[in-house]
């Protein structure tokens, strides 16, 4: 399908069943891509020579994903997600995780007014378009757990009631996964319930140059303006799911999946979730090129951050100083690349 072909497809999605056209509707590909761009750059004024990890972060945003930052203090994972905050015209909530921190405190409760002798709901942080769950293995594993079911389905159930969560919603969590003091690791069914997993990683000279000048008299997160809304994300995410996967690119996805279930290091191997978050993955990668296609390249660059915190190594392996990232590298490049 060309792209001028998608994007009329896209179009009569985007209108439902009514055939109506919605006010400003988005006919076309490059409309669309380039608001994508259009947000990406207003994030690089803030985080200076992490180019792949913006571009993860909101191939993540875009595929209706949700994204796990771990590394030291000090690299910008909170301005990252203030930046993407910023950013963007709609709700944002910051929880700071504690160990005292109750699942009510995240999700909201039923509260009983005397004056009114009634229930009422009141929604808690989580009822916000991003959410920034900071260092979020300083919780105890049961309000680790409250965010199970919003993370996947996008509600939260409170006293036998559903109420529907925002859309777009989206959890960038933070932790330092080189503290063990006083933290809660997070078990393997709340990891899985990320999209992507990151480390930021330390900027090179010149981009650490450039970052402290930047900030000599004010912080560049103080002067950023938002340059797209809820709405425009909610078009977004709908363009990206019209991306297109050939079979010979699926085959190779599930190659590499299926490579970890049955490697020598592996103990627990990345399950159909992990497939399918590798593929949806791939199309915000593409539709980030600009592209309305997934390529080869795309899963060879998806690959770590969808499924090393997917997998979990043997013992020995670990003693002799195996990592996941390191593993899912070689299952990759002993795949065979499709043409």
């Amino acid at each position: 399908m060309t792209e001028s072909h998608w994007g009329d497809n896209l179009a009569r999605n985007l209108r439902g069943d009514s055939g109506k056209e919605p006010e400003n509707p988005l006919r076309s590909f490059a409309e669309l891509t380039g608001i994508f761009a259009q947000l990406q750059e207003n994030i690089y004024k803030v985080i200076v020579g992490k180019e792949n990890v913006v571009s993860l972060v909101l191939a993540a945003l875009v595929s209706r994903g949700h994204v796990l930052l771990q590394d030291i203090p000090g690299v910008g994972k909170t301005t990252l997600a203030k930046s993407i905050a910023r950013s963007i015209s709609a709700d944002y909530a910051r929880i700071q995780f504690t160990p005292d921190l109750l699942p009510s405190d995240i999700t909201g409760s039923t509260i009983y007014s005397p004056k009114e002798e009634r229930f009422f709901w009141s929604p808690g942080p989580l009822f916000a378009n991003i959410v920034l769950a900071d260092e979020i293995n300083r919780t105890s594993p049961r309000t680790q757990a409250a965010l199970l079911e919003a993370m996947e389905e996008q509600q939260v159930t409170v006293d036998r009631t559903t109420h529907p969560l925002p859309d777009p919603f989206f959890v960038i969590a933070t932790q330092n996964p080189y503290e063990v003091h006083g933290t809660f690791p997070l078990p393997e069914g709340q990891t899985d319930r990320f999209l992507v997993s990151l480390s930021i990683g330390l900027p090179d000279r010149s981009s650490e140059h450039q970052l402290v000048r930047d900030q000599l008299v004010r912080h560049p997160l103080d002067q950023l303006k938002p340059v797209v809304d809820a709405a425009q994300i909610v078009d977004l995410q709908a363009a990206v799911r019209e991306i297109k996967v050939a079979d010979s690119v699926l085959n190779y996805a599930l190659n590499i999946v299926d490579a970890t279930r049955n490697h020598a290091d592996i103990s627990l191997g990345a399950s159909p979730r992990a497939s399918v978050a590798l593929v949806h993955t791939c199309q915000g990668l593409a539709f980030a090129q600009g592209r309305s296609y997934v390529i080869p390249d795309d899963m060879q660059k998806a690959a770590v951050p969808v499924l090393a915190h997917r997998i979990a190594l043997k013992r020995r392996s670990s003693l002799r100083g195996e990592d996941a990232a390191g593993i899912i590298d070689s299952i990759v490049a002993s795949r065979r690349v499709p043409v």
